[in-house]
């Protein structure tokens, strides 16, 4: 597993040479739902999607790769890693689709809420969240000097609306402990908790809840407090949906065992098919992990799939 682990973070360390991102996907799939909706470059207020929707479709269809690669002997494994720079992931197109159609919902409850805010486009950097989870910190804390600091600072970004745990927690409580961060940090789920929603679902739900989310950047009432003033009912159950007791999707560990973060996937929609078979994710990585996985027993939606602001 060490060999491994050393092994995947140099492919993420080439990629993010190569294009930018831990992933080898083309960086322009980050930037078309921007774009369409003509968001405005730069300024004091930015956006920050550090990719990750995006990216989710693609990790999807890298895990089989991993699985195949993992099995690889080490002797051979040295020559797969010297190809991986020439090697792009294709996008599915419904699913980047999905993934655009999630951000543009996003972009649209900000800026009908009052929110104004710029987007980076092609310079929008990666948060680095990957590194940092897979315990790469030196190379965690050189790339966000060098890659995310640099950039914010070119820009004068003075406030970052962050729209997924994985990289709200990099900007609240990884990078300040090695950087002073001289720019606020807010998620859009708190702009959002007091605006006017209106469901686009009929029929109760139950929640999934981000680890991160929940249990380390309080935001377990947040999300939740939206989907009531949008009128959609979510069922609770304190051992399945509890702030302490919900447990993993299992994608953080897709990358290290795609095998037991599919079960422990299997394991987790199970429950929370006892209460709903309609799932409601926070999280783009539990969106794509449980959504690989659900096969049919529940249908897996982004918040913002399911809800609309007025």
């Amino acid at each position: 597993m060490e060999s491994w682990i050393k092994s995947l973070i140099d492919i993420m360390r080439k990629s993010l040479d190569a294009n930018g991102l831990p992933i080898p996907m083309d960086k322009s799939n980050c930037t078309e739902w921007a774009r369409e909706l003509g968001i405005p470059k730069g300024g004091d207020t930015i956006i920050y999607t550090s990719c990750l929707y995006q990216m989710a479709p693609m990790i999807n269809q890298l895990v089989p790769w991993i699985e195949k690669l993992q099995s690889t002997p080490l002797m051979s494994l040295a020559s797969v890693l010297s190809r991986f720079a020439s090697f792009v992931i294709k996008p599915n197109k419904a699913d980047i689709d999905r993934a655009n159609n999630i951000m543009m919902s996003i972009a649209r409850s900000l800026q009908r809420a009052g929110v104004n805010f710029g987007y980076l486009y092609e310079d929008e950097p990666y948060s680095g969240a990957l590194l940092h989870e897979l315990g790469a910190e030196e190379y965690f804390r050189e790339y966000f000097e060098d890659r995310v600091l640099r950039i914010f600072e070119k820009y004068g970004v003075k406030k970052v609306i962050t729209i997924d745990p994985h990289t709200h927690n990099v900007l609240t409580n990884v990078a300040p402990k090695y950087f002073k961060l001289n720019f606020e940090v807010v998620n859009y789920l708190d702009l959002l908790k007091n605006a006017k929603f209106k469901p686009k679902f009929n029929g109760e739900v139950v929640i999934h809840d981000s680890c991160l989310y929940a249990r380390y950047l309080g935001k377990y009432d947040v999300y939740r407090a939206i989907l009531d003033n949008a009128g959609l009912r979510h069922i609770e159950d304190p051992l399945i949906t509890g702030i302490d007791t919900a447990t993993c999707c299992g994608g953080p560990l897709e990358s290290l065992s795609p095998e037991l973060s599919r079960e422990i996937a299997k394991i987790r929609i199970q429950n929370l098919s006892k209460l709903s078979k309609n799932v409601i994710t926070v999280c783009p990585i539990c969106l794509a992990n449980l959504g690989r996985n659900a096969e049919g027993v529940v249908k897996i939606m982004d918040i913002n799939e399911v809800i609309e602001a007025e």
